[in-house]
């Protein structure tokens, strides 16, 4: 008797402990998934898609990191990034792809795409003041882009915007 006793407390004890582990579990599970959700719902309002259209959240996690830190020239870190600097961590974090330092270099090795066939994590090269391949950036969807402005630092916009439609040079993937 006294052994079912204690039997009967091991089980209770094991089935506590089980009961906790998996709860545990998927605490973590709903906690990805709440995170997923934010990230995904943030940059869908953001770039005016319908959440759906927002797959790739490592990228979108990267950007929700560095979006707001400020341009220095050379910068490769978050207390200042430039153009290329920015693009290049991005492409190392993201897709796991090392990048030449300088956008000149970057646009160089790009194969074109034309630009109505632009897909998400595209580099997009600029001339800006008649400097040719002078800045980059990535696609993301709905013809805007994610780079490091030397006026307000990483930011998204808008290609649709004159200045970056009169400066537009090329885009593609290496």
């Amino acid at each position: 008797m006294l052994f079912k006793k204690y039997n009967c407390y091991i089980v209770v004890v094991l089935l506590i402990f089980i009961s906790c582990h998996s709860n545990k579990k998927t605490t973590t599970e709903q906690k990805k998934e709440i995170a997923y959700k934010s990230v995904q719902t943030k940059y869908a309002t953001l770039l005016n898609v319908a959440p759906s259209e927002i797959h790739n959240i490592t990228l979108y996690n990267f950007i929700d990191k560095w979006i707001g830190v400020k341009y220095k020239y050379g910068g490769q870190t978050q207390e200042g990034v430039d153009c290329s600097g920015f693009v290049n961590i991005l492409y190392k974090e993201v897709y796991q792809k090392v990048l030449p330092r300088s956008s000149s270099d970057i646009a160089k090795q790009l194969k074109s795409t034309t630009k109505n066939k632009l897909s998400e994590g595209d580099i997009l090269v600029f001339d800006i003041d008649g400097k040719k391949s002078s800045h980059v950036g990535i696609y993301l969807t709905n013809n805007k882009s994610v780079h490091s402005s030397t006026s307000k630092g990483v930011i998204i916009s808008s290609l649709e915007l004159p200045y970056y439609q009169k400066s537009f040079s090329k885009a593609g993937q290496l």
